[in-house]
């Protein structure tokens, strides 16, 4: 699985007749849904089953979109360019014809197309690898991801979406945005892709603190919604340990690209790399606290449903009480023996004036003490 790149002879982009026809062979990976990815404005498929979408800047300036892979290696070869490729779910001999040649590390490429590898950026000779993830929530508050990886050098990134849910349009779109800082090569194509993702990642824990503020609310419900709160507190819970595990990761991730031995940031993009940073921070921060608040809600619910079965033990045992009263006074006139007022009316009256009175009296005690 891993090849070894031969320095002395040139590398060409041009696929094998082999690879070629194992390529033509292999139908296009499906999306999780069963329908193809979709082509953007710019994309094509023409490595493996890949789709692909490329940018070349030269000196600060878009100069090419959606050209011929033929010419990466030309493109390369000259000075002031930058190069952009993406691929969308490649397979692992596609990305091995970019290993060759990019020069990228075998161990890398086998991390690009592994599934659940964790946030991470490692370090090699002459480039850097990324695992990063987008993120998303449904309508049900369940958190899915979009795991990404990254090739980065002074002269390339290239970015692999390991699935079709991820938009790059909105990373483009991010970079075309802000013209203004193209001059700074891969460290302003990096710094899009990071800031998007990490956007991603502050709107999901702000829609997951609304949805605690929501179920705060419904604890205190006065019709009981104690199943609903639960479910929803579970269901926070399981997503909050999903974005936990890519949030967190990522203050490593960008804070390794703020060093300055890495040489891939130049110094004016610094203070953006440090927003993103930040935001990172607080998204972590944010994610941790509302996990200490999910945990919260569910001791309160069960501690609610508690108070409130013992509500409900308090009155059953009130009126079993009152309904033991005239029971015992039924019991005790019941004898089979003769007793003052047997057989009279001033009997009768007497229990029926016991039993109401010891009724009201109790009655009006446990009303006292709030038990009724």
């Amino acid at each position: 699985m891993t090849t070894e790149r031969d320095s002395s002879a040139p590398t060409d982009f041009r696929r094998t007749p082999q690879s070629a026809e194992s390529a033509a062979s292999r139908p296009s990976t499906p999306h999780s849904d069963g329908a193809p990815p979709s082509l953007a404005p710019g994309s094509r498929r023409d490595i493996g089953g890949a789709v692909r979408r490329d940018r070349v800047y030269r000196n600060g300036a878009l100069e090419a979109e959606g050209f011929d892979v033929a010419r990466i290696s030309d493109y390369l070869g000259e000075d002031g360019t930058v190069v952009w490729l993406d691929l969308c779910e490649p397979a692992l001999e596609d990305l091995q014809v970019l290993a060759d040649e990019f020069g990228l590390n075998p161990l890398a490429v086998e991390d690009a197309v592994s599934e659940r590898q964790r946030p991470k950026l490692d370090r090699y000779s002459d480039h850097v690898f990324l695992s990063v993830y987008g993120i998303r929530l449904d309508e049900a508050g369940e958190l899915h991801t979009s795991e990404i990886a990254a090739f980065a050098s002074p002269r390339f990134l290239i970015t692999v979406r390991k699935d079709g849910h991820f938009d790059m349009d909105r990373v483009v779109a991010a970079w075309d945005n802000s013209k203004d800082l193209s001059g700074h090569g891969v460290g302003y194509l990096l710094w899009g892709l990071l800031d998007t993702l990490v956007d991603d990642h502050f709107t999901a824990v702000q829609a997951l603190d609304e949805d605690a503020d929501e179920l705060e609310g419904a604890l205190f419900d006065e019709r009981p919604r104690s199943k609903e709160v639960q479910r929803r507190s579970f269901q926070m819970r399981k997503s909050l340990v999903g974005l936990r595990r890519v949030v967190l990761p990522m203050r490593e991730v960008v804070n390794s690209l703020l060093r300055r031995d890495i040489g891939l940031v130049a110094e004016p993009m610094l203070p953006y790399y440090q927003d993103v940073y930040d935001h990172v921070l607080r998204a972590a921060e944010w994610t941790e606290s509302l996990r200490d608040l999910v945990s919260t809600i569910l001791e309160t619910n069960l501690t609610i449903q508690g108070n409130r079965l013992n509500e409900v033990m308090k009155r059953l045992t009130s009126y079993a009480a009152i309904i033991a009263v005239p029971t015992a006074v039924t019991g005790f006139y019941g004898q089979n023996v003769p007793y003052p007022g047997f057989q009279s009316h001033w009997g009768f009256a007497a229990s029926i004036s016991i039993m109401l009175g010891s009724m009201a009296v109790l009655f009006l005690v446990f009303r006292r003490k709030g038990w009724l």
